[in-house]
Order: C-alpha cells, then sequence, then structure tokens
C-alpha cells in the first residue's frame, strides 16, 4: 500500500488562494474593492454585482480566509478593503503571464 505524502502548509495556502480566485464572482469582488480609494460596505458590494447580502459575505469571506481581502466591522456593519491596493493588477498580470 502507497504510503500517501501530507501536502505542506505552504500547498495548503496556496490551495485556498488559487480556490478563491476560481470564481468569477470572488474576481469581480475583488476589481471593485481594489479599484476604490476606501473600504467598501459588503452591501455595497451585494448592490454593485447584483446579488444578495448572504451570497456576497460568503464569498468575501472566502477571500478573506486565502489572505486576499480584510473585513472590519465598522459600527453594525461589515466593510472590505483589499491586502494592497494593486491586488487585482497583480493577479491579472499573473494570470497573463502564466498563459502567454
Amino acid at each position: 500500500m502507497e504510503s500517501q505524502v501530507k501536502p505542506s502548509e505552504e500547498n495548503e495556502k496556496l490551495a485556498r488562494l488559487f480556490a478563491a480566485l476560481g470564481n468569477p464572482l470572488r474576481l469581480n469582488i475583488l476589481k471593485i474593492v481594489s479599484s476604490s480609494d476606501r473600504p467598501l460596505h459588503i452591501k455595497g458590494i451585494a448592490r454593485i454585482i447584483k446579488t444578495r447580502y448572504p451570497i456576497t459575505y460568503k464569498h468575501v469571506k472566502t477571500l478573506q480566509e486565502a489572505g486576499l481581502v480584510t473585513i472590519y466591522e465598522v459600527g453594525r456593519s461589515r466593510v472590505v478593503s483589499p491586502k494592497t491596493s494593486d491586488l487585482y493588477r497583480k493577479i491579472t498580470g499573473f494570470g497573463e503571464e502564466i498563459l502567454s
């Protein structure tokens, strides 16, 4: 019987990252929050992408777990900001580089 090698912690993090980036709606959310000069309310993002708050929150939470965005509590609201201001540009540049 073959023994399985457990993926390294680094590979686990990369898998979460690529899984988070593997959804067009999440990429759209990243594009929106990266293009804003200030954190955005999740409700506002939901309106922009024309989805309900719970669906938007689930996608934003996935992006947070992958280390791509930060969610802040502001009063009773939650706002989102990208980890870096040029996040979407970096992601699309990386994708273009791999595909060329």
